[in-house]
């Protein structure tokens, strides 16, 4: 029987204690995360599930391998590899995806529409719109967590220093956390700021208009994740507590248990819960909610797409057309690898056009593997 494994290791690699691989600075296996109304998780074995709005190419994560943390913007995502390079997906307007000269990096945080990467040595990189100086970080030193959020009027970026303070770029003027100390965790939401401290009490600052920042009285927190207009807290005991708008019934968690760990969408929230499956309530525009299939301790399904009777991982390099597989007669010069063998066979001098016999492998796309 598989056991649910959840691993939160963040190490000062930056001061010499660990040879540097992303994996061992920031990992949780699995990992649910929400984006503005679509949603990604990382199962145990390093698989990848998404759902929600995929308009603009958010989504296409299909070839991601070595993943070991993702994080979903409005309309874009981000994704941690294992050596501390970072891949992005979707919307690029403000270049919020230029992050393939990334290196180093142990944690991702992105916001609706800029993108951060917290390095090895404690230093902060950004990209994207910079309308409010939300990446304004080139300063930073000595981070060991960041966060964003805000939206296109108020793009935050936070960072955790080593002695629990906090230090904040973007438009954050209807909040101040200057006085914050002991801070673990940070989540940001549209227009507020949630801080998780160290004996398991939760701050916040920012706009209250819709009581989102009404925390003082929690207690026993491990967890806090941030939407909107909206705030949510894991408790030591796996229950979990909400507070903020509720139109859409995002805040309606008071019955769920066993849950390990939450996030938080504009308008929706995910929770994951100890046997794999994950939990929503909220919106449900976009298709953000419908995750009873999701299973994140049960690897993603060898699916025959094109019903040839082999799949992807049997060696299908096109599992969308019946007639390329590794058995298919292959038909030379015509610019299609039939057999998926890695090439397109080369026709006789006299032009014939004639058929091979079918074998051989084939680069195997996977979106499965670490």
């Amino acid at each position: 029987m598989k056991r649910l494994k959840l691993i939160v290791l963040l190490v000062l690699c930056y001061a010499g204690m660990c040879a540097f691989d992303a994996r061992s600075v920031f990992a949780v296996t699995p990992q649910i995360m929400c984006g503005d109304s679509f949603n990604v998780g990382i199962k145990f074995n390093g698989d990848l599930i998404i759902g929600g709005r995929c308009n603009l190419g958010q989504c296409d994560i299909g070839s991601w391998t070595d993943i070991v943390q993702i994080s979903p913007g409005y309309n874009h995502t981000l994704g941690l590899k294992s050596d501390g390079t970072v891949v992005a997906v979707g919307e690029d307007f403000f270049g919020q995806c230029d992050v393939d000269s990334w290196q180093d990096i142990v944690q991702i945080a992105a916001g609706d529409t800029h993108s951060v990467g917290l390095k090895s040595d404690g230093k902060v990189v950004a990209a994207g719109n910079n309308a409010h100086g939300q990446c304004d970080v080139g300063s930073w030193t000595d981070i060991q967590k960041i966060a964003a959020g805000g939206g296109y009027q108020t793009g935050i970026t936070v960072g955790i220093k080593s002695d629990g303070t906090l230090i904040v770029a973007g438009n954050f003027s209807q909040g101040n956390v200057d006085a914050w100390t002991g801070i673990t965790q940070v989540a940001v939401g549209r227009y507020h700021v949630v801080g998780l401290k160290t004996d398991g009490t939760v701050v916040a600052a920012g706009s209250n208009n819709y009581t989102q920042c009404d925390v003082q009285t929690w207690t026993n927190i491990t967890q806090v994740s941030a939407g909107n207009e909206h705030t949510v807290g894991l408790k030591s005991d796996g229950t979990v507590l909400a507070t903020g708008v509720n139109d859409y019934g995002n805040c309606d968690v008071g019955t769920w248990t066993d849950i390990i760990q939450v996030a938080a969408g504009s308008y929706h929230t995910l929770g994951l819960k100890t046997n794999g499956t994950v939990v929503a309530v909220g919106a449900n525009y976009d298709g953000q909610i419908e995750v009873d299939s999701w299973n994140l301790l049960v690897a993603n399904a060898d699916v025959d797409d094109d019903g040839d009777g082999i799949t992807e991982n049997q060696g299908d390099c096109d599992d969308d057309n019946a007639a390329v597989n590794p058995d298919a007669d292959e038909i030379c010069g015509d610019g299609i690898d039939q057999d998926c063998d890695g090439q397109d066979e080369q026709c006789p001098d006299n032009g014939e056009s004639h058929h091979s016999s079918g074998g051989g492998s084939c680069f195997i796309l996977s979106i499965s593997k670490n």
